[in-house]
């Protein structure tokens, strides 16, 4: 039985919506795929490219204080303190509640309440840029500010007159505590030992110390003082012989600040030494450990 006009017409406009609409998801598809085939690339030039999208991230402060402390919670202990507009590096590690982990500069590690800082990025073109933040690097400021006082040890070798007017070198160790008044300036005292076999000579007095950079990974600094010098000869030794003598000192030298609050000290100092009718110098060079609480 031969179908009607109507039915004939019904099925011609469903071939032609069909047509129609099998051509636009034609035309979608396309269009949605010509931008991935026009920036397709190869797996492995896009696992090149993955190290160099690596950002680094760090937070703002954005209230006028707030405290860093030891942990995760106001119950930990407070270790320093920072201002609007300071940044620190965000240490990426998980924490509890609301306390991010940031690492300080000085390659400390301290807890941050998460509403008192902004979180930002760091992409690779913009390290470097002038104002950008960095993360900790081998050397760090001089942990200067805030600190009440502090500690070294050095090593190294005093060179003087001994008994017979010549000069002779002795291996020197010297341990000087320290009262810090504020990060530019410090109250030192000093106790050295010289001994060899011929005797032994102590070095002692007090003085001040004077950070012309304290902000500067490496601190240059002065120092100005006075004491003693008292020589013990052996019971056997012709090069020294029993003397004590003034001391007026003064020197300079280098701080050298890593990270974890570890110093590296060097310094040079010359000995002006005065007895009631001579006067003589003598020179340390030394170096060590120090470290400020």
């Amino acid at each position: 039985m031969k179908p009607t006009s109507a039915l004939r017409q019904t099925r011609t406009a469903f071939a032609r919506r069909a047509a129609l609409a099998i051509a636009a998801t034609a035309i979608a598809a396309a269009t949605s795929l010509a931008p991935n085939r026009a920036f397709a690339q190869p797996r492995d030039a896009r696992a090149e490219r993955a190290p160099d999208e690596d950002i680094d991230a760090f937070v703002r402060v954005v209230v006028d204080s707030m405290d860093l402390r030891s942990g995760p919670g106001v119950s930990y202990r407070v270790i320093g303190t920072a201002h609007r507009g300071e940044t620190f590096a965000a240490d990426g590690r998980p924490t509890s509640g609301f306390w991010l982990r940031v690492l300080l500069p000085d390659g400390r590690a301290a807890y941050v309440l998460g509403d008192a800082v902004q979180p930002f990025a760091v992409r690779p073109g913009e390290r470097g840029e002038r104002g950008t933040p960095s993360r900790p690097g081998v050397f760090a400021p001089p942990p200067l500010e805030g600190a009440h006082g502090g500690l070294a040890i050095v090593g190294g070798v005093l060179s003087g007159p001994v008994g017979d007017g010549s000069r002779a070198a002795f291996g020197y160790m010297e341990i000087r505590p320290q009262i810090v008044l504020h990060k530019t300036i410090s109250l030192d005292g000093f106790l050295g030992d010289a001994l060899t076999s011929d005797g032994q000579q102590i070095l002692y007095g007090a003085g001040a110390t004077v950070h012309l950079f304290p902000s500067w990974p490496v601190c240059p600094f002065v120092f100005l003082g006075g004491g003693g010098l008292s020589s013990f000869p052996a019971s056997d030794s012709f090069v020294l012989r029993r003397q004590d003598s003034f001391v007026g000192r003064v020197g300079g030298g280098l701080l050298l600040a890593l990270r974890n609050r570890i110093l590296v000290r060097l310094e040079v100092t010359n000995l002006t030494l005065f007895t009631a009718d001579t006067y003589r110098s003598a020179q340390t060079y030394a170096g060590g450990l120090g470290v400020y609480f």
